[in-house]
């Protein structure tokens, strides 16, 4: 059977995605083998908490206050958003994912396997086959972390346009973190219009509240080198079998847009808010390169590999759907701390502090 593929590489590349669990390449190697459709779908099983926690994280922190930066005034924040991984996604049952006959639990009445937020404990196995019905290698899925509390970061800067138009910019040049863990990126740009401002008369006076629209959008970006050798144990399947496998690596991309209506009101120092919104996010995540896959076996018993060149792609939108958001942000001078809770499908917190000049 071809169309052999390591489940272990897709891991090891999505696992990096996000470099704060710092998983090395060897924690997560020799785990799975199977079809590049398979090692897909087992991928997306598995690190679902991730796609989605980070697509929570990307679209958290982007306002506290409904009211808009004056003409030119300006803050810098830095936030950090906890996505809480809800018990039904921290495990997940390999026969309703769709994986193919070929790959199949060895103990049918084992087929529950833990998530990236599940349990650390996992004995459940699969097994692969190949067309003819032979078992090619059985394998055991990877434990979870046992975390179920998705991190993501943001850093963030707005300033005060005219009629009530704030311009907020999260940006981080592509920083490389090391052969190991790769390098990562991000850009996103926001605005906020506040909405009492834009109208005439008695409005401002009228209205107790500040009430703004406001919308963001903000990409991240991974890539690390992996290196997958040919197995020793196995031999080409064919002499026009490619032999370079220095381009491997994978690449992942992460974006999230984020619409939201907000309601605040400030008191002395302390200012609360109350949003709604709709926000949703994506995943563009492939491994590119050239890959040595075990996929059958000889009449003398030996193994044969074929190479397989940008075996996977994960295109998928991971959260799409409506969010409520309460917190607060307190001003101490220049000096800003912000903290909120948002309701949705993943609930989160978010906290941060910033520094800004005016109101």
């Amino acid at each position: 059977m071809k169309n052999h593929l390591h489940f272990r590489l897709i891991v090891i590349g999505l696992f990096l995605a996000l470099p704060i669990f710092a998983y090395s390449q060897s924690d997560v190697s020799g785990l799975i083998k199977s079809s590049p459709a398979d090692a897909t779908k087992l991928a997306q099983a598995y690190l679902k908490p991730l796609f989605k926690g980070l697509g929570v994280g990307l679209n958290s922190g982007w306002n506290n206050t409904a009211h808009s930066k004056n003409l030119l005034r300006f803050d810098l924040r830095f936030g950090i958003t906890g996505a809480v991984v809800p018990q039904p996604d921290e495990s997940f049952d390999v026969t309703k994912i769709g994986l193919s006959n070929n790959v199949r639990p060895t103990n049918p009445a084992q087929t529950m396997a833990p998530t990236l937020s599940g349990s650390k404990d996992n004995s459940t196995q699969l097994t692969v086959y190949d067309n003819n019905n032979q078992a090619l290698e059985s394998f055991t899925l990877p434990g979870g972390t046992g975390i179920g509390l998705i991190p993501a970061p943001q850093l963030q800067g707005s300033i005060g346009l005219s009629r009530g138009i704030e311009l907020s910019l999260r940006a981080m040049p592509t920083v490389k973190l090391g052969s190991d863990f790769g390098s990562i990126g991000m850009i996103g740009g926001g605005l906020k219009v506040e909405l009492i401002p834009l109208i005439s008369g008695m409005a401002d006076k009228i209205l107790p509240l500040d009430i703004a629209l406001a919308a963001g959008y903000t990409q991240f970006t991974y890539e690390v080198p992996l290196n997958v050798p040919a197995p020793a144990n196995a031999i080409p399947s064919s002499a026009t079998q490619p032999s370079n496998f220095s381009n491997q690596r994978v690449e992942a991309k992460f974006s999230g847009i984020n619409t939201e209506l907000i309601f605040s009101k400030r008191i002395l120092l302390f200012t609360p808010f109350i949003s709604v919104g709709h926000n949703s996010a994506k995943t563009d995540a492939g491994m590119k390169g050239n890959y040595p896959i075990i996929d059958g076996v000889t009449l003398l018993g030996q193994k044969t590999y074929t190479v397989f060149t940008d075996p996977i792609n994960i295109k998928q939108t991971d959260i799409s759907g409506f969010r409520t958001n309460i917190g607060f942000q307190l001003n101490l001078a220049f000096f800003r701390i912000y903290g909120s809770y948002s309701m949705a499908e993943y609930n989160s917190f978010n906290g941060g502090i910033g520094f800004g000049l005016g109101k």
